[in-house]
């Protein structure tokens, strides 16, 4: 066991899958020499070389383009995209291209792509560099939505993403990069569509993501000392999305809140709320909670930037309201 920060455990999982898989390449502006704007790849160059660590110009749909070309001959291939805002420059190659090649080609053709991306707020990168889009991927049918919040769930989801035939965005959050935690020794390999229930409750479940899970876990500790038991579930993958986990959750608890930290129009939670009332009603002691950013751009200010994002305290105050 090793305690890696999230930032390595990402240059983890990709050299143990490049080792696994010699055909594998990856291609991302500053990737090789520099090893990432966040310094997720340092390393990879040296040990795979330059033929499968590739550099590309600033421009991302020649990085995706030339990955779903690959990807389309057999060969496996990790796209970087630099900052999840910038998916908005080549989305047509993801979400008309990419996600819909096996539909179109009635299963003839598998596009085995996975696209990294710094994702979130937090870091003071402003309006353009700082949103939380997994909702903009969530909504495409032939896209897997994936975004970890520890060390070892980056490595195990990375190498269940590779090894996936079809298209995956995976969403690195940008303000967990230093955060640290211990990553199996070995080959660690986990499953898409698994969520984690993370701590255990019986007065409510609170369902997060990525950034939020660790703010979810804090308020949930905080609670505990107020006596209120919160179950806390990180769901990991946004497709395929584990229902089961969290219907289960509500059946126990009766209370569900989601903390997302996307704006809050049609953002993921929205989603589950939706499942939730069609399939547990009667299991619900009161309406779904959402906890989310409003619906603005991110400011860049640090102050304002905390106030919009969902905070402990903001977590604690919206479930003691809603239980009392």
């Amino acid at each position: 066991m090793a305690e890696l920060s999230y930032r390595d455990a990402v240059a983890h999982g990709i050299a143990q899958e490049m080792r696994r898989d010699p055909q594998l390449v990856m291609l991302g502006e500053d990737i090789a020499g520099a090893g990432g704007v966040f310094k997720t790849t340092v390393g990879l160059l040296d040990q795979f070389g330059p033929d499968r660590v590739r550099d590309t110009p600033i421009s991302e749909q020649a990085i995706l383009g030339a990955a779903m070309g690959a990807a389309m001959t057999g060969v496996p291939v990790i796209a970087e995209i630099m900052f999840s805002d910038f998916l908005a420059v080549c989305f047509d190659i993801v979400a008309n291209e990419m996600a819909k090649s096996r539909y179109m080609t009635g299963g003839q053709m598998s596009v085995p792509v996975v696209v990294r991306t710094a994702n979130g707020g937090g870091s003071r990168f402003g309006a353009q560099h700082s949103q939380s889009v997994e909702n903009w991927c969530m909504m495409i049918p032939g896209l897997k939505v994936v975004a970890p919040s520890t060390p070892a769930d980056v490595v195990g989801l990375l190498a269940a993403s590779i090894r996936d035939p079809d298209p995956v965005v995976f969403f690195e959050h940008k303000s967990l990069m230093a955060t640290k935690g211990e990553v199996p020794d070995g080959e660690v390999f986990d499953e898409l569509g698994k969520a984690k229930t993370v701590r255990e409750g019986s007065d409510g479940t609170i369902v997060a993501l990525a950034y939020m899970v660790p703010r979810a876990l804090e308020a949930a500790e905080r609670l505990a000392g107020e006596g209120i038991s919160a179950e806390v579930i990180d769901l990991l993958t946004l497709v395929p999305l584990d229902t089961n986990a969290i219907l289960g959750s509500v059946a126990k608890t009766s209370r569900l809140f989601t903390v997302e930290e996307n704006p809050r129009l049609c953002g993921w939670g929205a989603e589950i709320a939706s499942i939730v009332a069609h399939e547990a009603f009667w299991d619900l002691d009161g309406p779904v909670v959402r906890i989310t950013t409003p619906h603005i751009p991110l400011p860049a200010a640090e102050a304002l930037e905390d106030m919009a994002i969902p905070s402990v305290d903001r977590i604690v105050a919206t479930v003691k309201e809603n239980l009392d």
